[in-house]
């Protein structure tokens, strides 16, 4: 029997998951700053947004299957310990080469956030399993959310190597209170590592229902990356040209998606998660509208990120619920194949950015983003339709491979 989180346990993995994810991206207010401090162009800088990003993919693929066969204290304090050193290398680079390596090692083992997600989920109290994903998905958020800001500010105080260097002790305490807090149980495993990476692939033919996840989840994620680069080129651009920070308060309208993220979860374990993902796609399609009037008007650019950072954001906690539902015992290798093909997904959306705002202007940028939210809120809809009852853990459809109906 899965032993249960100790209290408070669900708050610690939600700090894990933030403290390990703000990495990938606390180092981007400072790039130009380290550009200049070791010596290379910009062109070249830029390349460790993207390292961090190939490595946190590789830590989906390769890393999070771990979670079916370690014990979460022991495999979530290792992580952040390689997470220290890598940040700690990163610190002391005085060239491209190492920074680069360094932040592909920091992607990878950033990727604990998305254990810290399973091991919620898996360990949690029956009927909290909803609850328990969407708290540590509002400390991930809130990692995402606050991390430009807080590697900015630091990187003006104290430079960005003891920027970097305080996120590296950051990591290490938190490696400390995993060893410590976690539970030390080891999963039931009954095939090699090996086996379980080869077997990642078919677990999309094995479960129809993770199959609607990645497509509903990659939509609207395709639609985020779409909005917020978008976003950001057209307000650095005349006649808005706003400078970085100006640009950089907006993200705290995403706030409103942190507070919606507990409620999320109580209304996921009591109803079903398609139930609350058709609800949330209409209010970030709501908010896409209200981008898509324009961007002369703070209020309603504000208001709009809020209502669609907010749909987004409860639509993936209680999406992730669904996926961990599927087999308890196989979360992080379901989660492992939900998270590589959704975050490609969304590098389609990032990579289309910046085409699709000079070929149709941000109106015809934002209405693009509009479709890809509105045919989530109908696949979704059509997946209500087609599930028939409840499973017993009240997430709702059926729960079990297609090769046990």
């Amino acid at each position: 029997m899965t032993r249960p989180l100790p209290r408070g346990g669900a708050f610690l993995l939600a700090c894990i998951a933030g403290t390990a994810i703000a990495n990938n991206y606390a180092v981007q207010p400072a790039l130009t700053t380290v550009a200049a401090d070791i010596g290379v162009p910009d062109s070249v800088i830029g390349l460790v947004p993207t390292a961090a990003l190939a490595g946190c993919m590789t830590g989906f693929a390769l890393l999070l299957p771990l979670t079916d066969r370690l014990a979460p204290n022991r495999l979530v304090a290792a992580q952040l310990t390689a997470l220290t050193a890598a940040l700690t290398l990163a610190a002391a680079a005085t060239g491209a080469s190492v920074l680069l390596a360094a932040y592909l090692l920091i992607g990878a083992t950033a990727s604990v956030a998305a254990q810290a997600s399973s091991i919620a989920g898996r360990h949690a109290s029956p009927g909290c399993r909803a609850t328990a994903v969407a708290t540590v998905a509002a400390g991930m958020s809130a990692g995402i959310l606050l991390s430009r800001l807080a590697g900015g500010t630091l990187t003006d105080v104290i430079g960005w190597r003891r920027m970097l260097l305080v996120f590296a002790a950051l990591a290490l305490l938190a490696a400390i209170a995993a060893a410590t807090l976690l539970p030390n149980q080891r999963p039931h495993v009954d095939h090699s590592y090996r086996a379980a990476l080869t077997s990642l692939p078919p677990l999309l033919r094995e479960f129809p229902q993770l199959r609607r996840a990645v497509v509903v989840g990659g939509l609207w994620y395709f639609a985020f990356n779409l909005i917020w680069v978008a976003l950001t080129l057209a307000l650095a651009e005349p006649p808005h040209s706003l400078d970085p920070t100006t640009i950089g308060l907006y993200s705290l309208a995403g706030l409103l998606g942190l507070a919606v993220l507990p409620l999320t979860g109580r209304l996921t374990d009591r109803h079903t998660p398609t139930t609350v993902i058709t609800t949330c796609m209409p209010a970030a399609a709501a908010g896409t509208a209200l981008l898509a009037t324009g961007l002369n008007t703070p209020p309603t650019i504000t208001l709009g990120l809020a209502l669609f950072d907010a749909g987004c954001f409860a639509a993936q906690a209680a999406n992730m619920s669904r996926i961990i539902a599927l087999d308890p015992r196989r979360s992080g290798s379901l989660t492992s194949v939900y998270l590589v093909l959704y975050f490609s997904t969304g590098a389609v959306g990032t990579a289309l950015a910046a085409p699709l705002l000079n070929t149709l202007g941000w109106q015809g940028t934002t209405l693009t983003a509009l479709a890809a939210l509105l045919l989530a809120a109908v696949l979704g809809r059509s997946g209500t339709r087609r599930s028939q009852g409840k499973s017993t853990d009240g997430t709702g459809g059926h729960l079990v491979p297609r090769s046990q109906t």
